[in-house]
């Protein structure tokens, strides 16, 4: 019998242990997975609207907590415009409300005329008319999941609009919400006179790091956001995502880890006239210890596979709600699996250490005599 399927045979030997010890770790694992994917995707949704428009990068308000609570005086749109390398500035403001069945409905205010000039391409229709007070642009799915068509109302937050567009946008919160008047956005909220954001277009010949530092010491009060990460300056919610994943990371490592030591000792006790006649037989210490430890990492990795595979359907059990869908975009990101499994090797290896060296420590004599 080969080394390899002695370890399996060892594990099998108490199916139900071994079982129950490997759904406690795939649950952990599975938690791992779906967190890390709905984080990196959640991260990568909101970094697609940093570049809304062709932007190069955005302002938000310096503190906010979230960037929907993200609020900057429409005067200082100007300013941001007059800073050197900045060849555009268009503000927006942040609405979250109900539309139909979907409760993070994003209602964006934008100014006619930034719309039509880098406004996403119009699938049927027109952009917003200057002036205009009650029309709507909506994105693709966002028409589809309301089932509304150019030419229909649409009635938001008791405010009546008219469909006169609908656009086919990259960025998903706004494929899956509405750009309507900033005016009008703005009374809808109770925010008068005030964004939530500016996306920033760059001057040719310029670069961005430069600008974004320059915009944040000529105008107080504003923080640049120039890559997906830097959201985490805004919006704490990214924050609490990432602290979450640490923390459960860390409760899987030390659950799995005590589960896989009562696992593995229980293992040790009932083969302990075994072990001493392996040492009788001639096996050293080491492969001893390389038995145990396999036998453990094989175990986990088994847990790591099937936690993964849960984690996927996890997900996806998610996006079929139709609000959640809307909001985000799953981002499976190699390094969220990397995790995993390297969660799933830190547990076998700290439920393993103390049962394998115990092992080792077994003199054949002391291991033939045990009953």
């Amino acid at each position: 019998m080969g080394f390899a399927q002695l370890v399996l045979r060892n594990l099998l030997r108490a199916r139900v242990r071994s079982g129950l010890t490997l759904v406690g770790i795939s649950l952990g694992i599975t938690t791992i997975v779906a967190l890390g994917v709905i984080t990196a995707g959640f991260k990568s949704t909101a970094g697609a609207f940093v570049q809304s428009g062709g932007a190069d990068f955005m302002v938000a308000q310096e503190g906010a907590a979230d960037m929907s609570f993200s609020t900057i005086p429409e005067t200082v749109v100007p300013q941001i415009a007059a800073v050197s390398g900045v060849a555009a500035a268009r503000g927006a403001l942040f609405h979250f409300t109900r539309a139909g069945s979907n409760p993070l409905f994003l209602l964006l205010g934008v100014t006619p005329g930034d719309l039509a000039a880098d406004g996403p391409p119009l699938v049927e229709g027109r952009y917003l008319a200057d002036g205009a007070t009650d029309e709507i642009v909506l994105g693709a799915q966002g028409a589809t999941d309301l089932n509304v068509r150019v030419g229909d109302a649409l009635t938001i937050d008791d405010r009546v609009f008219h469909v006169v567009g609908v656009v086919q946008s990259d960025v998903l919160w706004e494929q899956s919400g509405a750009l309507a008047p900033l005016v009008t956005v703005q009374e809808i909220a109770n925010r008068r006179e005030a964004v939530s954001v500016v996306h920033i277009t760059l001057a040719s010949g310029t670069k961005r790091d430069e600008v974004a530092r320059r915009i944040e010491d000529e105008v107080p009060g504003v923080v640049s956001i120039v890559t997906a990460d830097d959201i985490g300056k805004i919006d704490s919610g990214f924050q609490l995502l990432d602290a979450a994943n640490v923390a459960i990371s860390g409760l899987a490592i030390v659950i799995g880890g005590i589960g896989v030591m009562n696992t593995m000792v229980m293992s040790i006790f009932e083969r302990t006239r075994e072990i001493g006649v392996l040492r009788a037989v001639g096996w050293s210490g080491w492969r001893v210890l390389r038995m145990i430890l396999l036998e453990a990492l094989m175990l986990c990795f088994a847990a790591a596979v099937a936690g993964s595979f849960l984690g996927l359907l996890a997900v996806q059990a998610v996006m079929r709600i139709p609000s959640v869908r809307g909001f985000l975009e799953p981002s499976y990101e190699p390094n969220v699996f990397v995790q995993a499994f390297i969660v799933a090797i830190v547990v076998a290896l700290v439920g393993a250490v103390y049962p394998a060296i115990r092992a080792t420590r077994l003199t054949p004599m002391e291991a033939l005599r045990y009953e």
